[in-house]
Protein backbone atom coordinates (compact mmCIF):
# COMPACT_ATOMS: atom_id res chain seq x y z
CA UNK A 1 0.00 0.00 0.00
CA UNK A 2 1.56 3.42 -1.09
CA UNK A 3 1.97 6.12 1.48
CA UNK A 4 -0.56 9.05 1.82
CA UNK A 5 0.16 12.10 -0.38
CA UNK A 6 -0.04 15.97 0.47
CA UNK A 7 0.41 18.76 -1.63
CA UNK A 8 1.80 21.66 0.07
CA UNK A 9 1.83 25.51 -1.78
CA UNK A 10 4.89 27.46 0.04
CA UNK A 11 6.78 24.76 0.14
CA UNK A 12 10.04 26.85 -0.23
CA UNK A 13 9.47 29.27 2.61
CA UNK A 14 10.05 29.59 6.23
CA UNK A 15 6.95 27.39 7.55
CA UNK A 16 7.02 25.41 4.08
CA UNK A 17 10.44 24.19 4.32
CA UNK A 18 9.77 22.66 7.85
CA UNK A 19 6.90 20.97 7.06
CA UNK A 20 8.42 19.50 4.15
CA UNK A 21 11.34 17.93 6.16
CA UNK A 22 8.28 16.79 8.53
CA UNK A 23 5.53 15.09 6.29
CA UNK A 24 8.93 13.16 4.59
CA UNK A 25 10.02 12.05 8.27
CA UNK A 26 6.41 11.13 8.99
CA UNK A 27 6.01 9.23 5.88
CA UNK A 28 4.03 11.07 3.77
CA UNK A 29 4.39 11.66 0.03
CA UNK A 30 5.27 15.30 -0.84
CA UNK A 31 4.53 17.19 -3.89
CA UNK A 32 5.41 20.66 -3.31
CA UNK A 33 5.56 23.72 -4.79
CA UNK A 34 7.70 26.01 -5.68
CA UNK A 35 8.67 29.10 -8.09
CA UNK A 36 12.44 28.01 -9.42
CA UNK A 37 13.90 23.68 -9.76
CA UNK A 38 14.64 22.83 -6.25
CA UNK A 39 17.44 20.04 -5.32
CA UNK A 40 15.75 16.92 -4.53
CA UNK A 41 14.80 15.25 -1.68
CA UNK A 42 13.65 11.88 -1.43
CA UNK A 43 10.12 11.89 -0.86
CA UNK A 44 9.22 14.91 -2.63
CA UNK A 45 8.01 15.85 -6.05
CA UNK A 46 8.62 19.42 -6.85
CA UNK A 47 5.76 21.04 -9.14
CA UNK A 48 7.77 24.35 -10.49
CA UNK A 49 4.89 27.44 -11.03
CA UNK A 50 2.91 29.42 -8.37
CA UNK A 51 -0.37 31.04 -7.25
CA UNK A 52 -0.42 32.75 -10.34
CA UNK A 53 -0.12 29.10 -12.96
CA UNK A 54 -3.18 27.21 -12.54
CA UNK A 55 -1.47 24.26 -14.36
CA UNK A 56 1.21 24.05 -12.11
CA UNK A 57 -1.55 23.99 -9.11
CA UNK A 58 -3.62 21.65 -11.18
CA UNK A 59 -0.29 19.43 -11.27
CA UNK A 60 0.48 19.57 -7.90
CA UNK A 61 -2.67 18.99 -6.31
CA UNK A 62 -3.53 16.16 -9.07
CA UNK A 63 -2.95 12.33 -7.13
CA UNK A 64 -2.99 14.16 -3.76
CA UNK A 65 -4.84 12.89 -0.57
CA UNK A 66 -4.60 16.59 1.03
CA UNK A 67 -3.59 19.67 0.24
CA UNK A 68 -1.73 22.06 2.82
CA UNK A 69 -2.18 25.63 1.78
CA UNK A 70 1.22 27.87 3.44
CA UNK A 71 1.71 30.29 0.66
CA UNK A 72 0.63 33.82 1.38
CA UNK A 73 1.99 37.47 1.79
CA UNK A 74 3.10 39.11 4.86
CA UNK A 75 4.17 41.86 3.15
CA UNK A 76 2.75 44.18 0.34
CA UNK A 77 2.57 47.38 -1.18
CA UNK A 78 -0.65 48.40 -0.84
CA UNK A 79 -4.37 46.16 -0.31
CA UNK A 80 -4.05 44.64 -3.75
CA UNK A 81 -0.93 43.25 -3.23
CA UNK A 82 -2.29 41.45 -0.47
CA UNK A 83 -5.67 40.65 -2.11
CA UNK A 84 -3.69 39.12 -4.97
CA UNK A 85 -1.42 36.95 -2.63
CA UNK A 86 -3.70 36.07 0.08
CA UNK A 87 -7.74 35.95 -1.17
CA UNK A 88 -7.23 35.24 -5.38
CA UNK A 89 -4.76 32.70 -3.98
CA UNK A 90 -6.11 31.06 -1.93
CA UNK A 91 -8.99 30.78 -4.16
CA UNK A 92 -6.77 29.72 -7.25
CA UNK A 93 -5.43 26.54 -5.03
CA UNK A 94 -9.18 25.97 -3.82
CA UNK A 95 -10.04 25.48 -7.63
CA UNK A 96 -7.30 23.53 -8.49
CA UNK A 97 -8.30 21.01 -5.47
CA UNK A 98 -11.71 21.01 -6.87
CA UNK A 99 -10.30 20.08 -10.32
CA UNK A 100 -8.53 17.39 -8.76
CA UNK A 101 -10.56 15.89 -6.60
CA UNK A 102 -9.04 16.14 -3.74
CA UNK A 103 -11.03 17.11 -0.76
CA UNK A 104 -8.94 17.67 2.16
CA UNK A 105 -7.76 21.26 3.04
CA UNK A 106 -5.60 22.57 5.19
CA UNK A 107 -5.56 26.26 5.79
CA UNK A 108 -2.61 28.38 7.54
CA UNK A 109 -4.35 31.76 8.47
CA UNK A 110 -3.24 34.28 10.90
CA UNK A 111 -4.78 35.94 13.88
CA UNK A 112 -5.08 38.61 12.36
CA UNK A 113 -8.10 37.57 10.24
CA UNK A 114 -9.35 38.29 13.91
CA UNK A 115 -8.89 42.10 13.71
CA UNK A 116 -9.62 42.87 9.97
CA UNK A 117 -10.00 46.19 10.40
CA UNK A 118 -6.70 46.96 11.60
CA UNK A 119 -4.43 46.10 8.31
CA UNK A 120 -5.00 45.01 4.81
CA UNK A 121 -2.77 41.75 5.66
CA UNK A 122 -5.46 41.29 8.45
CA UNK A 123 -8.39 41.76 6.20
CA UNK A 124 -6.96 39.60 3.44
CA UNK A 125 -6.26 36.39 5.76
CA UNK A 126 -10.20 37.24 7.16
CA UNK A 127 -11.18 37.28 3.40
CA UNK A 128 -9.25 34.06 2.56
CA UNK A 129 -11.18 31.95 5.23
CA UNK A 130 -14.39 33.20 4.10
CA UNK A 131 -13.48 31.78 0.63
CA UNK A 132 -11.96 28.14 2.16
CA UNK A 133 -15.28 27.86 4.73
CA UNK A 134 -17.91 28.63 1.98
CA UNK A 135 -15.65 26.43 -0.54
CA UNK A 136 -17.08 22.73 -0.17
CA UNK A 137 -14.07 21.16 0.48
CA UNK A 138 -13.19 19.49 3.66
CA UNK A 139 -11.54 21.75 5.83
CA UNK A 140 -9.25 22.79 8.63
CA UNK A 141 -7.94 26.41 9.42
CA UNK A 142 -4.92 26.87 10.96
CA UNK A 143 -4.15 30.32 12.88
CA UNK A 144 -0.49 30.63 13.82
CA UNK A 145 0.84 33.24 16.48
CA UNK A 146 4.30 34.63 16.07
CA UNK A 147 5.76 31.63 14.53
CA UNK A 148 9.82 31.65 15.26
CA UNK A 149 12.35 29.00 14.80
CA UNK A 150 15.93 28.48 12.96
CA UNK A 151 16.01 30.02 9.56
CA UNK A 152 13.12 32.70 10.05
CA UNK A 153 14.17 36.45 8.96
CA UNK A 154 11.08 38.04 10.00
CA UNK A 155 12.22 38.28 13.65
CA UNK A 156 16.33 38.30 12.78
CA UNK A 157 16.43 42.03 13.90
CA UNK A 158 15.11 41.29 16.93
CA UNK A 159 17.91 39.07 17.34
CA UNK A 160 20.49 41.35 16.30
CA UNK A 161 19.40 43.95 18.45
CA UNK A 162 19.39 41.96 21.59
CA UNK A 163 23.05 41.33 20.64
CA UNK A 164 23.75 44.40 21.30
CA UNK A 165 22.25 44.82 24.40
CA UNK A 166 18.63 46.79 23.48
CA UNK A 167 15.69 45.90 21.84
CA UNK A 168 12.23 47.96 20.65
CA UNK A 169 9.34 47.10 21.03
CA UNK A 170 6.14 47.75 19.68
CA UNK A 171 3.67 49.61 22.41
CA UNK A 172 2.72 47.32 25.25
CA UNK A 173 1.08 44.48 24.65
CA UNK A 174 0.63 40.66 24.65
CA UNK A 175 1.60 38.26 22.18
CA UNK A 176 1.67 34.32 21.80
CA UNK A 177 3.94 32.07 19.92
CA UNK A 178 4.73 29.06 18.41
CA UNK A 179 7.59 27.08 17.05
CA UNK A 180 7.59 26.56 13.67
CA UNK A 181 8.56 22.57 13.99
CA UNK A 182 5.59 22.59 16.37
CA UNK A 183 3.15 24.18 14.00
CA UNK A 184 4.62 22.13 11.33
CA UNK A 185 3.84 19.01 13.47
CA UNK A 186 0.18 20.22 13.62
CA UNK A 187 -0.34 21.20 10.04
CA UNK A 188 -0.06 17.39 9.84
CA UNK A 189 -1.63 16.23 12.61
CA UNK A 190 -5.26 17.61 11.74
CA UNK A 191 -5.05 15.63 8.52
CA UNK A 192 -6.51 12.14 9.45
CA UNK A 193 -8.96 13.81 12.33
CA UNK A 194 -12.74 13.97 11.34
CA UNK A 195 -13.32 16.17 14.72
CA UNK A 196 -10.60 18.51 13.51
CA UNK A 197 -13.00 19.36 10.59
CA UNK A 198 -14.59 22.55 9.98
CA UNK A 199 -12.44 24.00 12.92
CA UNK A 200 -10.13 27.02 13.42
CA UNK A 201 -7.29 26.34 15.58
CA UNK A 202 -5.32 28.66 17.16
CA UNK A 203 -2.10 27.19 17.82
CA UNK A 204 0.66 28.25 20.89
CA UNK A 205 3.41 27.44 23.07
CA UNK A 206 0.82 26.98 25.62
CA UNK A 207 1.61 30.12 28.03
CA UNK A 208 -1.64 31.07 29.73
CA UNK A 209 -2.21 34.47 28.81
CA UNK A 210 0.88 34.22 26.33
CA UNK A 211 3.89 37.54 26.82
CA UNK A 212 3.69 40.56 27.49
CA UNK A 213 6.18 42.07 24.87
CA UNK A 214 8.86 43.14 27.30
CA UNK A 215 8.72 39.49 28.08
CA UNK A 216 9.44 38.76 24.79
CA UNK A 217 12.48 41.01 24.50
CA UNK A 218 13.76 39.74 28.18
CA UNK A 219 13.72 36.26 26.24
CA UNK A 220 14.92 36.85 23.57
CA UNK A 221 17.96 38.73 25.20
CA UNK A 222 18.29 35.54 27.29
CA UNK A 223 18.67 33.49 24.08
CA UNK A 224 21.41 35.23 23.10
CA UNK A 225 23.14 35.68 26.48
CA UNK A 226 22.84 38.99 27.27
CA UNK A 227 20.91 41.36 29.46
CA UNK A 228 19.28 43.67 27.33
CA UNK A 229 17.28 46.89 28.11
CA UNK A 230 13.75 46.63 26.73
CA UNK A 231 12.09 50.09 24.44
CA UNK A 232 8.28 50.38 23.77
CA UNK A 233 8.11 52.40 20.52
CA UNK A 234 5.79 54.76 20.52
CA UNK A 235 3.21 54.46 17.32
CA UNK A 236 3.91 57.60 15.77
CA UNK A 237 7.52 56.79 15.87
CA UNK A 238 7.19 53.42 14.17
CA UNK A 239 5.06 54.96 11.61
CA UNK A 240 7.68 57.24 11.03
CA UNK A 241 10.45 54.62 10.67
CA UNK A 242 8.04 52.66 8.34
CA UNK A 243 8.18 55.89 5.63
CA UNK A 244 11.69 56.09 6.25
CA UNK A 245 12.15 51.79 5.86
CA UNK A 246 10.29 52.55 2.46
CA UNK A 247 12.31 55.40 1.27
CA UNK A 248 15.52 52.96 1.71
CA UNK A 249 13.97 50.03 1.22
CA UNK A 250 11.17 50.71 -1.49
CA UNK A 251 8.84 47.51 -1.64
CA UNK A 252 11.35 45.46 0.08
CA UNK A 253 10.44 47.33 3.52
CA UNK A 254 9.77 45.15 6.58
CA UNK A 255 8.33 47.91 8.34
CA UNK A 256 5.26 48.96 6.56
CA UNK A 257 2.65 51.15 7.77
CA UNK A 258 0.64 48.26 7.02
CA UNK A 259 2.62 46.55 9.82
CA UNK A 260 2.30 48.95 12.08
CA UNK A 261 -1.29 48.62 12.12
CA UNK A 262 -1.06 45.30 13.24
CA UNK A 263 2.16 45.80 15.73
CA UNK A 264 0.22 48.23 17.53
CA UNK A 265 -2.80 46.24 18.38
CA UNK A 266 -2.51 45.16 22.10
CA UNK A 267 -3.49 41.83 21.93
CA UNK A 268 -2.25 39.09 19.94
CA UNK A 269 -2.78 36.01 22.38
CA UNK A 270 -4.80 32.80 21.30
CA UNK A 271 -8.19 32.37 22.39
CA UNK A 272 -7.97 29.13 25.13
CA UNK A 273 -11.21 28.04 23.48
CA UNK A 274 -9.58 27.80 19.80
CA UNK A 275 -6.65 25.67 21.00
CA UNK A 276 -6.14 22.08 19.49
CA UNK A 277 -7.86 19.65 21.46
CA UNK A 278 -4.84 17.85 23.48
CA UNK A 279 -5.61 14.45 21.88
CA UNK A 280 -4.96 15.65 18.41
CA UNK A 281 -1.87 18.35 19.56
CA UNK A 282 -0.11 19.30 21.90
CA UNK A 283 3.16 22.12 21.65
CA UNK A 284 6.57 20.30 22.66
CA UNK A 285 9.06 22.95 22.53
CA UNK A 286 9.13 25.42 25.46
CA UNK A 287 10.01 29.31 24.00
CA UNK A 288 12.65 29.95 25.95
CA UNK A 289 14.05 26.57 24.96
CA UNK A 290 12.93 26.98 20.98
CA UNK A 291 14.41 30.91 21.14
CA UNK A 292 17.91 29.41 22.42
CA UNK A 293 17.85 27.28 19.24
CA UNK A 294 17.14 29.63 17.20
CA UNK A 295 19.84 31.99 18.11
CA UNK A 296 22.26 29.18 17.90
CA UNK A 297 21.10 28.44 14.45
CA UNK A 298 21.53 32.40 13.74
CA UNK A 299 24.88 32.06 14.95
CA UNK A 300 26.28 29.23 12.88
CA UNK A 301 24.75 31.28 9.65
CA UNK A 302 26.34 34.50 10.45
CA UNK A 303 23.01 35.93 11.00
CA UNK A 304 24.07 37.79 14.32
CA UNK A 305 26.77 39.99 12.69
Amino acid sequence: MSAPTIAITGATGFVGQVLVRRAVTEGWQVRALARAPQRPIDGVVWVQGSLETPDALLELAQGSDAIIHVAGVVNAADRAGFEAGNVTGTLAVIEAARKAGVERFIHVSSLAAREPQLSDYGWSKAKAETIVAASGLDWTMIRPTGVYGPGDTEMRDMFRMAKRGFVLLPPAGRVSLVEVSDLARLLLAVIPVSEARAQIYEADDGREGGWSHQEFGNAIGSAVGKSVSTFHTPRALLQLAARLDRLVRGKGAKLTADRVSYLCHPDWTVDPAKRPPPEIWQPAIKTQEGLKATAAAYRAAGWLN
